[in-house]
């Protein structure tokens, strides 16, 4: 399968292609291989040569983007003038189209009505959420799949009309399937490393994946062939292999991201966490509020970026601010503590660091954190360096999965007992 992303819009960096990343993934979890992605502006020649260049290496495209009413958006018409078919409206479409401008209060433009023209002899797919239909072309062997490029209409359209007649028609076909594990407080080269002897003992239809982000690296084995219930055990079994080769490094087998593993974690188990931020600048307390239902677990946050703040609010002690500074292991020992009585949670998560571009020192450079994490019974504190020239931002993402990771292990501790 070739993915066509069309928008000036992404060529410009005016709108992040999440688009790509998101059929990729279904498109992967269904088993059917993406091989291509291309993204391309709103010319005419661009998307003819795209489809045509793509279908001379696939029987399969996905285009998303250009379907909606305006004079910049054509790719309705090379499609027709590619597979020679003329544009014809589709009545339930402009019913519909009808429909949502009653709902709003608006009048139906002709412009608007041009949303029901559809290239003649196309499979319309329905888009509930939006005025731009899927669109649905078969011809030669060949299939051709059209969305509008608004990521939820797409996302709706992929999941509920798409994948299922994809896989009806590809389920006999060529398999593809994969598992990811999760590993933190390791370097990618050195992971690599440790993974050589493993990597040498693949069957040649798995390979390994190494996935790199800020403080996480994702393992990912992909396993293709014909026989999906043995490629299943197969690719089962060297997993079971890979976890083993990790260790404690691994922190989830299976993606999703460190806050939802937390979330996993304390959801049921009447624990709580707060967090006392200084230079992650509450981007703890947001990875874990992103997950839906963290209100049963999460208490709150103090962002203390000033020492006013740690002092006023926090009660760091004044004497451990002068003395030893703001980055420093008492500060963050203090925040930690006072958090958990503060906040009355079972786990409080403290940060101070220094995250750039300047304020670094010869003693304390760019990239330095010290984190924090109390429990009624225990405090753990650990000092990073996350590396004066990584950048601002990565620190801060570096720092924020770190003190999460952190968390996990304290949390961990406890329900084993």
């Amino acid at each position: 399968m070739i993915l066509i992303n069309i928008g000036d819009e992404l060529l410009l960096g005016q709108v992040i292609n999440t688009n790509a990343a998101f059929i990729g993934q279904q498109m992967a979890l269904a088993g059917i291989e993406m091989t291509e992605c291309v993204t391309i502006g709103d010319d005419e020649s661009a998307i003819r040569s795209a489809i045509e260049n793509g279908f001379a290496k696939t029987n399969l495209i996905v285009v998303t983007g250009g379907l909606g009413p305006t004079r910049d958006d054509i790719t309705k018409k090379v499609i027709c003038d590619y597979f020679h078919r003329e544009l014809v409206v589709d009545e339930q479409t402009l019913e519909w189209v009808r429909e949502i401008f009653a709902a709003r209060g608006m009048e139906l433009t002709e412009t608007n009505s041009h949303q029901a023209d559809v290239p003649e002899g196309c499979t319309v797919l329905k888009n509930t959420l939006g005025t731009a239909p899927g669109l649905w072309i078969e011809q030669d062997g060949k299939i051709l799949v059209a969305l509008p490029g608004v990521p939820f209409e797409m996302e709706k359209l992929i999941c509920e009309e798409v994948l299922p007649r994809l896989q009806e028609i590809f389920h006999h076909e060529h398999a593809v399937l994969y598992k990811v594990l999760q590993c933190t407080g390791v370097s990618e080269s050195n992971l690599s490393d440790q993974l050589t002897d493993f990597e040498a003992q693949l069957p040649e239809n798995i390979k390994l994946a190494y996935l790199p982000k800020p403080g996480i690296i994702r393992l990912r084995l992909t396993a293709s062939g014909a026989n999906n219930e043995e490629l299943q055990t197969s690719l089962n079994q060297q997993f079971e292999k890979l976890k083993a080769e990790v260790g404690s490094l691994a922190f989830a087998d299976e993606d999703i991201p460190m806050e939802a593993v937390i979330g996993k974690l304390l959801r049921g188990s009447g624990r709580r966490v707060a967090t006392a931020e200084s230079c992650t600048g509450g981007f703890i307390a947001h990875l874990i509020t992103s997950v839906p239902g963290s209100s049963e677990y999460f208490q709150g946050s103090v962002v203390s970026y000033s020492n006013q703040v740690k002092r006023d609010i926090l009660n760091v002690r004044e004497d451990n601010l002068k003395k030893r500074g703001a980055v420093s292991e008492p500060v963050v020992s203090d925040m930690a503590l006072n958090a958990m009585d503060l906040l009355d949670v079972d786990y409080a998560v403290a940060t101070s660091g220094i995250a750039g571009p300047d304020g670094g020192t010869a003693e304390k450079p760019v990239g330095t954190v010290w984190m924090a994490v109390a429990t009624p019974t225990r405090l753990t504190t650990k000092e990073f360096h996350f590396g004066k020239h990584t950048g601002r931002k990565q620190i801060i993402e570096r720092a924020a999965h770190a003190a999460l990771n952190m968390l996990r292990i304290e949390i961990e501790k406890d329900l084993r007992r």
